[in-house]
């Protein structure tokens, strides 16, 4: 499913890579589970407006945060 900005409504560019300015580890989303080691966790990747700039964060495995 494609990325429409919600400030113009155009396309987004997606698939672009997250990092943390001279940082190591980079950013993770994770969700604690009732169970020692049942989490979820997810890398999460950004989309980009080619019109305004603007930048949305999202992740590849939400159906695994439903859990």
């Amino acid at each position: 499913m494609k990325k429409i900005c919600n400030q113009c409504q155009t396309e987004m560019i997606e698939n672009c890579k997250v990092n943390v300015q001279h940082g190591a580890y980079g950013i993770t989303i994770k969700k604690k589970g009732k169970r020692l080691f049942s989490g979820v966790s997810a890398e999460p990747k950004a989309a980009v407006c080619p019109n305004c700039g603007c930048v949305t964060l999202y992740i590849d495995e939400y159906e695994e945060f439903k859990k």
